[in-house]
């Protein structure tokens, strides 16, 4: 066996902008695509849009300005001739191409000004004779200032030098008829000839069938382990006296629907359980799951524990906290806001009713993670909007008890597929019903054209004593210039409907005036409000029965569901108008179509799910949820199956293996899978 490679130092912080901290993960480090220069190609057979590999004579070679400084060769075989174009070049570049050389080219071929033409291809001087490559050239994700070169000579001597022992038991790889690790992570690097680049490329190939399995069962057994793990900690146990939660649900204007009370009881009993509760509650927009964490924070309170909700923006935690301050006071049991927006007094005094264990219920911002705000007995962490907030924000709300049980809510509709693969490790809750009554929001799509007829309906409900949203659009993702317009669309709003009171609301106003303004709205005293997407969750006013959404083709289908969500809240028949600016791309042309044809947030989830991935569906990059590299869950659901069912078999009967595949694949990352 070949000695390992030494690595500079220099090289090593590359590799680990890349992910790869171990030798071994260089093993895993896969192509993104292959170049083909195990043959060559006569050059009269070639057509624009190939990428090829051509051998040949530089007959002419000159330094044009068309209009800027580009190096031009012509290069000849038997067959014919073709062009190389060169943007930026060295003079060392200019020297190997000089007239009369011998060279070979691998690149794009398109159609130039002079006939075919290749654009900085690869070349190389070589003589009659010199033999063709053996393999597909693979080539690699990579960062500045790493080749290819260094890539492709690091990954090959992790191949000699490291073992490729097989982490999984024969029987298994028989009865679901997988190629040998071995073999697949030797083919996937050194494809040979007769191996079509797009059946590797397209992720099709078996070998590509082995290491999307493994991936996925990897994921699979990590979170079986963290869920066996979770069963070994002591968590409180609270149990159900029934003192405060009959008392609220009596109280109620309403009555639970068969689905809160399902899920309400899947989650009292997990909390009398010795050992801390980690269950997700999914709910469309809507659907009532504010009254079910309020159910499970009132249990943790009759067990003189305490219970601190997370809300990702102030807006959503004021709303829950003016909503449960108004169902909890009667019972006698009065809430604290926690903000980053409060004056530092009152921030002091909340604190010290927390740490005191005076107050019961904390509800704020990530302002409940920091250092100085200690719980006197946090029993239950209910955070909403989980997928918001980021693992290691998490891991610090939990560490405030010594293992409190977890809520975790989202009005973000998951499909089951993405439920079974990145969330295995937790309990889920679903309300799968909306309460009685409520009408369905009737979408229209309107072109920018049509803006005035959407003033004129505007005006027509606000006169009728309805009240109406204008949410204004994301401004390629800058809070400035989304304010700046906010603030343009009010003036403009204001000036068109004289004889209407006209709000404004955004995330950089202060937390009293955000409040005056949402209390005065809810109030009826402003009959339209202008607002960011500061309002896409959360925001509950029944009278609000018309939103229109401006430059509705720059949002995502999650928020144009959520903002749509705050209407229809009450009796009367409501409207959202999509107000787009033409011409549309593909992308949001499809994601529009969807939201128009669908008020289901599961189906529009799904949809959504494979318009995008799942990467950007959970705002994994943010939320810190372990991100397939290879799989893909919609298209690889089988194989998702196999390995869930794997897992089980892996961690019974065999789990010397289990352990051996988690260190290939999550040496060093299962521990953060998930908090």
């Amino acid at each position: 066996m070949s000695t390992p490679q030494k690595i500079s130092p220099a090289t090593l912080a590359k590799l680990a902008k890349l992910g790869i901290l171990h030798r071994a993960d260089l093993l895993l480090h896969l192509p993104l695509r292959y170049e083909d220069e195990t043959h060559l190609a006569p050059i009269a057979t070639v057509q624009p849009g190939q990428t090829v590999q051509v051998q040949g004579t530089v007959t002419h070679n000159e330094i044009a300005f068309r209009p800027r400084r580009t190096l031009v060769c012509r290069l000849q075989d038997n067959s014919g001739e073709l062009y190389l174009r060169f943007l930026n070049f060295y003079p060392s570049q200019q020297k190997q191409l000089a007239e009369g050389n011998q060279i070979r080219a691998v690149g794009e071929v398109r159609m130039g000004y002079y006939g075919l033409e290749m654009v900085h291809p690869k070349c190389r001087a070589v003589e009659d004779g010199t033999p063709l490559q053996q393999s597909l050239t693979p080539v690699y994700p990579t960062t500045a200032g790493l080749s290819q070169t260094v890539l492709r000579k690091l990954i090959a001597n992790a191949l000699e030098t490291l073992p490729l022992a097989d982490t999984l038991p024969e029987i298994l790889l028989q009865r679901l008829g997988l190629m040998a690790f071995a073999d697949s992570i030797q083919l996937l690097h050194n494809p040979t000839p007769d191996i079509s680049a797009n059946s590797l490329e397209q992720h099709s190939h078996a070998a590509w069938q082995r290491i999307k399995f493994d991936e996925l069962l990897a994921q699979q057994l990590s979170m079986r382990v963290h869920h066996r793990e979770r069963g070994k900690r002591i968590a409180p146990i609270l149990v159900p006296h029934r003192r405060f939660t009959a008392r609220l649900i009596e109280n109620l204007p309403f009555a639970l629907t068969n689905a809160q009370q399902k899920v309400y009881a899947e989650i009292s009993r997990d909390l009398t359980q010795p050992h801390p509760m980690q269950r997700l509650l999914l709910g469309d927009v809507g659907s009532g799951k504010t009254v079910v964490a309020a159910l499970a924070a009132l249990q943790a309170i009759e067990n003189d524990c305490q219970v601190a909700l997370l809300s990702p923006t102030e807006i959503l935690a004021e709303q829950h906290y003016l909503k449960l301050r108004d169902w909890l006071m009667p019972l006698g049991i009065t809430p604290v806001w926690l903000s980053g927006s409060l004056k530092k007094k009152a921030k002091q005094l909340a604190a010290e009713r927390i740490a005191s264990g005076e107050t019961l219920l904390a509800i704020g911002t990530h302002a409940l993670f920091q250092e100085q705000i200690s719980f006197h007995r946090l029993g239950l962490a209910i955070v909403d909007e989980q997928h918001k907030f980021g693992v290691q924000q998490r891991l610090a709300l939990r560490n405030k008890g010594t293992e409190p049980h977890q809520l975790m809510m989202s009005a973000t509709p998951i499909p089951r597929t993405l439920a079974m693969s990145y969330y295995a490790d937790l309990d889920v809750s679903v309300i799968d019903e909306l309460p009685p009554g409520r009408a369905p929001v009737v979408t229209k799509l309107v072109s920018d054209a049509r803006r005035d007829e959407v003033f004129e309906r505007v005006r027509a409900a606000c006169m009728e004593g309805q009240q109406a949203y204008w949410v204004c659009p994301l401004i390629d993702e800058s809070e400035t210039l989304q304010l700046q317009t906010a603030i343009e669309t009010h003036e403009i709003l204001r000036a068109a409907f004289p004889g209407l009171s006209v709000g404004l609301v955004h995330g950089r106003l202060d937390n009293t005036e955000k409040t005056r303004v949402m209390a005065a709205f809810k109030a009826g005293e402003l009959q339209l409000l202008v607002a960011t997407t500061v309002i896409e969750v959360g925001v509950d006013v029944p009278n609000a029965s018309l939103m229109v959404i401006d430059h509705a083709e720059r949002m995502g289908l999650a928020q144009l569901h959520q903002l749509r969500g705050r209407v229809g809240r009450g009796a009367a028949e409501s409207l959202c108008v999509l107000l787009y600016q033409p011409p549309l791309s593909d992308l949001a042309r499809a994601r529009l179509k969807i939201i128009f044809e669908n008020g289901d947030g599961f189906v529009i989830a799904q949809q959504d799910l494979q318009l995008r991935g799942p990467g950007e569906l959970l705002g994994a990059r943010q939320s810190g949820v372990a991100m397939l590299r290879f799989a893909d869950i919609s298209a690889d659901e089988d194989l998702l199956n196999h390995a869930r069912q794997a897992a089980d078999e892996l961690l019974r009967d065999f789990p010397d293996a289990a352990r051996a595949h988690l260190q290939r694949w999550m040496a060093n990352k299962h521990d953060y899978l998930h908090v």
